[in-house]
């Protein structure tokens, strides 16, 4: 569907033309959706690795590795996009290999971690303290440029009033969610007769999205890797 096509759907369930209710409304209405179904997205199932397929970049990124640096932040990634959850984080030695760092928690294990954070060294682990902060454990005793690999879930690729031919980078039938959501909030807005079967169609489509994401991944089989593990937990 594309964004064209989602302005008129929209309208359509809504019995307005664009006199009553703008594009610029209907965007703002649509990128939360979008917001919507990648928080969703995300928080449904932690082995899959959600991502709008109309960014361009992978959700990949580096860093300068920092001596004697013990905090990181990630914000956004290279195109400016909000960086919404990390997923990885590896050091890149000078020689160009990629090693992956272990995530600790630092909670009621303070000072076993206090004596990495008192050293410097080759950084082994990160502790995430914040919101896309971390600290490496041990803090690096050398600078490598771009030494810090980081893989991360981000914000959706919204649409802008221009958009025409666009369409949300995600499977097809999380296209009429979109609609009904940014439909239900312009007919609550405009206080309209109909607003409750647009409610109703929403519920349906809100829970078909549930199902979605449900459903996904139904070939996957769990499994464990062995590994070198620091028991911080």
């Amino acid at each position: 569907m594309t964004y064209t096509e989602i302005l008129a759907n929209v309208r359509s369930y809504m019995g307005v033309d664009s006199n009553k209710w703008s594009t610029t409304k209907i965007t703002v209405s649509v990128n939360k959706a979008l917001d919507k179904i990648a928080g969703y997205a995300i928080g449904a199932d932690k082995t899959f690795r959600w991502d709008d397929t109309n960014h361009s970049k992978l959700p990949i990124g580096t860093t300068n590795l920092v001596a004697s640096q013990q905090r990181y932040s990630f914000l956004t990634d290279e195109q400016s996009n909000r960086i919404l959850t990390l997923t990885g984080v590896s050091r890149i030695t000078s020689a160009g290999t990629e090693v992956k760092l272990d995530p600790v928690d630092s909670v009621g294990y303070e000072a076993e971690i206090n004596d990495y954070r008192l050293t410097t060294g080759t950084p082994l682990y990160y502790d995430k303290i914040g919101d896309n902060v971390i600290e490496l454990l041990p803090k690096s005793d050398t600078s490598v440029t771009s030494g810090l690999k980081f893989y991360f879930q981000r914000s959706p690729s919204y649409f802008t009033t221009s958009d025409t031919t666009k369409e949300p980078g995600f499977s097809p039938e999380l296209n009429e969610y979109i609609v009904l959501c940014a439909a239900l909030e312009g007919a609550i807005a405009l206080g309209l007769s109909n607003l409750a079967p647009i409610r109703d169609q929403h519920d349906v489509e809100a829970e078909r999205m549930v199902q979605y994401f449900t459903r996904r991944n139904e070939d996957s089989q769990p499994f464990r890797l062995q590994g070198r593990v620091m028991d911080c937990r």
